[in-house]
């Protein structure tokens, strides 16, 4: 694995942490668990990118950099309704007007738990 792959590894790791971590905190913090949900799948998409030897844009669409991985892991059409799920979170519930419920940090963590494993395969890292 290169360097900057590694990188963007260590950088999803650090969201999926504080988005447990998060999913802990009383009183709830369902918002800020979907969030850090939303960026941890960002940047292990972008960690295959990044492996690839491909353009990693800057971009928060989860399904676009799907999109750019397909050509050269068709398995990974298997995560699109995960992303999907996540994408949602990446702008819309930190500004007011949105909330995210208990029910969506869990299922943002499950839907997260799928994309971490996944990639993390890909790269040859355990889960």
């Amino acid at each position: 694995m290169n360097t900057l792959t590694t990188r963007w590894i260590r950088k999803a790791e650090a969201d999926a942490r504080g988005a447990d971590e998060l999913a802990r905190a009383e009183p709830g913090l369902s918002d800020l668990v979907c969030f850090h949900c939303q960026q941890a799948a960002e940047k292990y998409l972008k960690a295959l990118l990044q492996e690839f030897g491909l353009a990693v844009p800057r971009t928060h669409n989860l399904d676009q950099l799907l999109g750019a991985l397909l050509p050269h892991d068709k398995t990974l059409r298997a995560l699109r309704r995960h992303l999907v799920s996540l994408s949602r979170f990446a702008v819309d519930y930190r500004y007011p007007g949105h909330g995210a419920t208990s029910r969506q940090a869990r299922s943002a963590l499950r839907q997260l738990a799928t994309v971490r494993r996944a990639t993390r395969q890909r790269l040859g890292l355990r889960s």
